[in-house]
């Protein structure tokens, strides 16, 4: 048994269900489990003296496209909104193969972590038709090496331009190869368990890029092996449009028509629904991603979350794929929810706790857990450390539930713990090396883009 004591911190922000915070207060771990939050000092293994530190729950991000890092800032592209934005793109990534996808994955996942993040689902949709290649199974490796926990989702497409669709038909898949692959992922990698740290959920790509029978097939396919389901969503106008020039209705009449509502669904963005139609979610608790800079960025819009809130609906927090955020940092993306919201409903917004919430329990919620997104006896020992003896807590440090949407944190965090290990210190990973990675990955990078060109 590894027992972890976490002494001293200025403020350990609990998010548990009495919303409490604890001056002074140490944390006692035993392996990968929380035991005990009090004042008490306990032997212990390895002790971090977290003096003059904020503690909060480790981030959970519910939407990402890990792949998409390799395309971040490209110019041709900053202009776009999203469907002119995915037809350049796709131009690119049809040149993905293992060596992008795990170097990327490395990337994405390094950032998220070193700013508090430790749980990380991606959303991985692009196949090219290459023979040998295992997406999926080299992201799992990937969050292996970073001792991170990894929800992976695999996406796909099945309706090409020819059908009406927007991807480039080499790209799409046929419906049987897609359900028999995501049929062997599921029994590969799927945990159930407490504490699980790889899971796997089925999430056909969107309405414009997928046939309606995979979708309800996918559906089918999910409930069967006991496993959740994903997609995107409301998103763009363009996208209501197409869904109501072909299928006669709006996008979530046409998700409920194929089964796709209920407490094991939640959708990326879910921008554009009516008022009518958020009382459907929160009647069958279908959860929902929110991605603000991804949707600031693109142009989409901009999520209801007062309403979502208020109707409680699950709600979690996103930093969607790199090439529309060209970051992946949760810490930011707490405090972009925070102003943007302030800025469209003023006193009605959610307060910076609030957004600390959706990232959080709300995140947890959203993928069906109960185990992570707060700090209480029985949780799982993931968590961060921010220093605020430091510039970011001069006259800033009085409310520490508040910090991260109000004031915001720009250095990564003191300490990262996930599964009751350190896989970062002071932006440090401790499973990779960055040095090492960083020229393979930007190599790579140029080769794919010298291919595309």
């Amino acid at each position: 048994m590894n027992r972890l004591l976490i002494k001293n911190a200025k403020a350990v922000v609990t998010v548990d269900d009495q919303d409490r915070v604890l001056n002074d207060a140490n944390i006692y771990i035993e392996d990968n489990e929380i035991i005990a939050i009090d004042d008490m000092e306990q032997e212990a293994d390895q002790v971090i003296d977290a003096s003059g530190c904020f503690v909060y729950p480790g981030l959970i991000n519910t939407h990402h496209h890990l792949y998409q890092t390799f395309t971040r800032n490209l110019p041709q592209v900053q202009k776009l909104e999203l469907f002119p934005w995915l037809t350049a793109l796709y131009e690119i990534w049809r040149y993905l193969d293992d060596e992008a996808v795990y170097l990327s994955s490395l990337t994405g996942m390094g950032e998220l972590v070193r700013f508090g993040c430790t749980t990380v689902l991606d959303h991985h949709y692009v196949f090219p038709r290459f023979e040998g290649e295992d997406f999926i199974g080299t992201q799992f490796q990937a969050a292996k090496a970073l001792g991170v926990r990894f929800h992976a989702t695999r996406g796909s497409m099945s309706r090409g331009k020819k059908d009406g669709g927007l991807p480039p038909d080499d790209l799409v898949q046929d419906v049987d190869v897609i359900l028999r692959d995501s049929y062997d992922l599921v029994r590969k990698y799927h945990d159930n368990s407490r504490f699980a740290k790889r899971q796997v959920a089925l999430a056909p790509c969107s309405p414009f890029s997928v046939t309606t029978d995979l979708l309800k097939e996918t559906a089918v396919l999910a409930r069967k092996l006991g496993t959740r389901l994903h997609t995107h969503l409301c998103e763009t106008k363009d996208e209501e449009q197409f869904c109501l020039d072909l299928f006669g209705m709006r996008p979530l009449d046409y998700m409920e028509s194929c089964e796709w509502v209920g407490e094991d669904v939640w959708y990326a963005h879910g921008i554009h629904f009516n008022t009518e139609e958020l009382d459907r979610l929160a009647k069958t608790k279908t959860g929902i991603a929110h991605c603000p800079v991804s949707n600031m960025k693109l142009s989409s819009g901009v999520c209801r979350v007062p309403e979502i809130l208020e109707k409680k609906i699950p709600l979690g927090l996103a930093v969607d794929g790199s090439a529309s955020n060209d970051g992946s940092n949760l810490l930011a993306e707490i405090r972009a929810a925070y102003l943007l919201h302030r800025l469209n409903w003023s006193d009605k917004a959610p307060s910076g706790y609030d957004c600390l919430k959706i990232a959080t329990r709300g995140s947890a919620s959203v993928l069906g857990r109960d185990d992570i997104g707060s700090l209480a006896p029985g949780m799982a020992a993931d968590l961060f450390l921010l220093d605020v003896d430091s510039f970011e807590g001069v006259g800033s440090d009085l409310d520490p539930a508040n910090f991260l949407g109000t004031v915001g944190y720009s250095r990564p965090a003191k300490y990262v713990i996930a599964d009751g290990k350190v896989i970062a210190e002071n932006g440090v990973l401790a499973g990779v090396d960055e040095g090492e990675i960083v020229p393979r990955a930007k190599n790579k990078v140029a080769s794919i883009l010298e291919r595309a060109n």
